[in-house]
């Protein structure tokens, strides 16, 4: 499922306007993605969390040359499903 067919959706179940689910679910994203970078946790519960972690400085190696390389530290973003959607998954077997 795409942006598209998400929209779709949200037109099919809730009977908004095409434009205004898109504007819903961008508003959304734009919420998630602002919130996180700036270090906080989005929790939608039943669905999941998204917040940041610090990944370390750690040891590499170039798969082309084989030559040992230092990868950098950086923040990263982690998502944790919640326990009703991990549920729902487990359950469509």
């Amino acid at each position: 499922m795409n942006k598209a067919d998400l929209v779709d959706s949200l037109v099919a179940n809730v009977g908004l306007p095409k434009g205004q689910a898109e504007k819903v679910i961008d508003s959304l994203m734009e919420t998630v993605i602002t919130e996180v970078a700036k270090g906080g946790k989005v929790l939608l519960v039943g669905f999941g969390s998204w917040e940041t972690s610090q990944r370390k400085e750690r040891n590499g190696r170039n798969p082309k040359t084989n030559e040992p390389l230092r990868i950098p530290a950086k923040r990263v973003v982690r998502f944790k499903v919640g326990k009703e959607f991990a549920q729902a998954v487990n359950k469509s077997k």
